[in-house]
């Protein structure tokens, strides 16, 4: 199955199923993608969060109901997932700025998210700095963390993890033990398995055979593969991110490449993360379609 496919399998059965109690892994499964994988595509092509996109659509098909059925608050609130009026009340009042009572009312005025749908639409002005490389198989010593999609937590605990990272000498201790202090890493294990909701995610250096590994650390092969590595310029995160965008919205979509899914490395130089000018990487390993 091919990415535009996968991914818009993936929306049309959010949409068949928005009063259902969705299940993450289910929809990821539609993608041929673990929670994880799917959840970061989705964070980059759209720029929300699943959650989000579900909740703002609950929202604009309870507010139609609401003014074209005049159904009861309570009826739909429950069929919208929320377990009280009350809860359901405050979401309805940020998003649409009036109360699910008023919203019955003729004339009433409500804001509305249409369902989205995937289109490579072609564009010009992009250049995107990338080269396609064989990397032989090679070591990395690694500080690890298993972080959780649900609640999509991983979208906070993975931030935490770095400012950790840098706060109780984490770094430190691995640029003392790389073999090669170009790159540190941030490498996300995506787990192929689509039912998993939780992932490892690492902040790692490469090391050598020899190394002395450091209590409560760990060495692992970053196996032999082809990647993409597409280099960013820019302040982080948001020259990272607009990499992302582009890898999933425009490269994927139209090359013969797709992910492998097992994982992604960022590769941060020392330098300054703020700058205009700072350059780090992105690698993900492919194969042919």
């Amino acid at each position: 199955m091919n990415w535009i496919n996968g991914i818009q399998n993936a929306l049309d059965y959010i949409e068949n199923h928005m009063t259902d109690n969705l299940d993450y892994a289910e929809i990821a499964k539609q993608a041929y993608c673990s929670v994880f994988y799917f959840q970061r595509i989705f964070n980059a092509l759209c720029g929300m969060t699943i959650g989000e996109y579900i909740r703002k659509r609950r929202l604009t098909l309870a507010g139609s109901e609401l003014y074209s059925e005049k159904s009861k608050v309570i009826d739909v609130a429950l069929k919208y997932g929320y377990e009280s009026p009350e809860s359901f009340t405050r979401a309805f009042v940020k998003f649409h700025g009036i109360t699910p009572s008023e919203a019955r009312r003729n004339g009433s005025s409500l804001k509305s998210f249409s369902r989205l749908s995937v289109k490579i639409i072609l564009k010009g002005g992009n250049t995107m700095n990338y080269s396609i490389v064989e990397k032989k198989s090679f070591k990395v010593l690694s500080k690890t963390e298993t972080h959780s999609v649900i609640g999509e937590q991983n979208i906070n605990t993975i931030p935490d993890f770095w400012d950790k990272a840098h706060k109780t000498g984490i770094i430190e201790t691995l640029l003392k033990n790389a073999s090669d202090k170009t790159y540190i890493f941030g490498i996300c294990y995506g787990n192929t398995h689509t039912n998993q909701m939780t992932f490892d995610y690492s902040i790692a250096v490469e090391c050598g055979e020899n190394v002395i590994i450091p209590e409560g650390y760990t060495v692992s092969e970053i196996p032999s593969r082809t990647w993409i590595v597409a280099e960013c310029t820019g302040a982080m995160p948001e020259a990272i991110q607009k990499l992302w965008h582009e890898l999933c919205a425009e490269f994927f979509p139209t090359s013969e490449y797709k992910p492998t899914y097992e994982m992604d490395i960022e590769a941060y130089p020392e330098g300054n993360m703020i700058s205009p000018d700072y350059k780090c990487q992105i690698w993900i390993p492919i194969e042919k379609n």
